[in-house]
């Protein structure tokens, strides 16, 4: 039997590339029009593959000829009878299957794909950021309207911040491609979140709003709407729009209400008040009675309306006045209506996987080498 020599490594190469290209083939016929804008996620692999038929030629064929047990004899008359014709010379075939099944594995690995559709679509969306007052004031009852007054008068009353953070969420809830973003405020202003698309997120946020969260001894409107603005600034949207919720007058903070106001006009952000209370007399929680019901005073606190008027007006925005549930769902709802929606091109693919198309021929040739291996070439030993 003749050794491997280097013209049988090339040939066997030559042809472990021709097995390859006829197992790529039905690949190609397969999706002939559709290869020019194949995507390969891992080119990687498609490197390895061309390594592959090297590495089987040194490990696969010269190796095993190199461990090929031999015995010296005095004559080789008694080994002319040994194994001879096709077969003998066919005994590297097998090799040649398992080589080119690994090119095409090396292929699928590479996960071509192919996208079959690229289209774009229009949807109208705004960056909107919610400034919520959290102040003291916003303790004060703010009932909803009760028809048939089965509201016993000795339960506990929502405050202007449980109604608020109803109205809030309902907000969200009815949002589909606004970028939303939470400012609060009492004697400082507080990023609650950045604009995003994670309502859900948002919604536990604003669920977890208490007035014990911050320090609620002062309404600082300017710090508010200024940093509402802060967060504001990069968007590259064509609609910018602040909502204020607030109970009270500004008496704190480091930004006037008009330097506010007025960065807001320099960056286009609208600004949107609602004034939740007249400034008429309400109702507040001091404390429980000797039965644990929760005992109610009157207290007065003041508001402002010509300054949230102003502020809205210099900056494009609408002013709104809310005294109940009602009333500020009102509200937030128009100020959806008046906003002028920006643009927002999505594009939306479909991609399919071409795989595949490699991986079952590699298949079929890992099974035709067994069957050569088993039935055809065996050897001994």
């Amino acid at each position: 039997m003749r050794r491997f020599r280097w013209y049988h490594a090339l040939a066997f190469v030559l042809a472990h590339w021709v097995l390859a290209a006829l197992g790529g083939a039905y690949a190609l016929a397969t999706r002939w029009d559709d290869w020019a804008g194949v995507k390969w996620t891992w080119w990687g692999f498609l490197v390895a593959g061309a390594l592959v038929p090297g590495v089987v030629v040194f490990v696969s064929v010269m190796g095993s000829e190199r461990f090929v047990p031999r015995l010296r004899v005095a004559s080789i008359a008694p080994m002319m009878g040994g194994p001879r014709g096709w077969r003998a010379r066919a005994r590297f075939v097998p090799a040649l299957f398992r080589g080119a099944a690994l090119t095409l594995a090396c292929a699928a690995l590479a996960r071509p794909e192919n996208l079959l559709k690229d289209e774009q679509s229009t949807e109208r969306g705004i960056d909107i950021v919610l400034v919520l007052d959290l102040s003291g004031s916003m303790r004060a009852v703010m009932d909803a309207p009760d028809p048939l007054g089965a509201q016993p008068p000795q339960a506990k009353r929502p405050t202007r911040l449980d109604t608020a953070k109803d109205v809030i969420q309902d907000f969200i809830a009815r949002r589909k491609t606004d970028r939303i973003g939470v400012v609060v405020f009492g004697k400082a202003a507080y990023v609650l979140s950045p604009p995003t698309l994670d309502y859900s997120l948002l919604t536990t946020l604003v669920g977890k709003m208490d007035l014990d969260l911050i320090d609620g001894n002062g309404t600082a409107i300017g710090d508010a709407v200024g940093t509402g603005v802060a967060r504001l600034r990069r968007s590259n949207a064509k609609s910018k729009a602040i909502i204020l919720l607030t109970d009270g007058d500004s008496n704190a903070g480091a930004v006037s209400p008009d330097y506010a106001a007025h960065l807001a006009q320099t960056q286009g952000v609208h600004v949107y008040t609602v004034q939740i209370g007249n400034g008429d007399e309400s109702e507040v929680q001091e404390g429980v009675d000797l039965f644990g019901q929760p005992r109610y005073v009157r207290a007065r606190f003041p508001v402002n309306p010509e300054l949230l008027k102003k502020i809205a007006t210099q900056t494009g925005g609408e002013s709104f006045v809310a005294t109940d549930k009602v009333g500020l769902e009102r509200s937030m709802h128009a100020i959806l209506d008046s906003l002028e929606k920006s643009k927002i091109l999505a594009q939306n693919a479909s991609v399919e996987e071409l795989f595949p198309l490699f991986l079952w021929p590699a298949v079929l040739f890992v099974m035709m080498e067994a069957v050569l291996r088993v039935f055809v070439l065996r050897r001994f030993p």
